[in-house]
């Protein structure tokens, strides 16, 4: 039996899951003008994807750098829903 996609599968819903709360953390104590970070982060990651052979490591690395790279949009979908009062502003 093969293996690997279930684990790629599990190994992106971790992320997906990691990142929803980093998101809402970073929009609350630094706002929108951490994007960059989001930004580079992305950036390495898909381009250790590239570089990196495993079977499991790279694609693994890929969603993490898309998952980054998500992460740009949803940070300024984040400001929305604060500005809306769905989520608490930081005063």
């Amino acid at each position: 039996m093969n293996y690997t996609g279930l684990i790629i599968a599990i190994i992106t819903f971790i992320i997906i899951g990691v990142f929803h709360p980093i998101v809402i953390k970073s929009e609350y104590y630094f706002g929108t003008k951490c994007w960059w970070v989001f930004a580079i982060a992305g950036v390495l990651f898909i381009t250790a994807s590239l570089i990196v052979s495993n079977v499991i490591l790279s694609p693994a690395l890929g969603v993490l750098g898309c998952t980054c790279l998500w992460s740009i949009f949803e940070l300024f979908e984040q400001k929305k829903r604060v500005e809306k009062g769905w989520f608490p502003k930081k005063e």
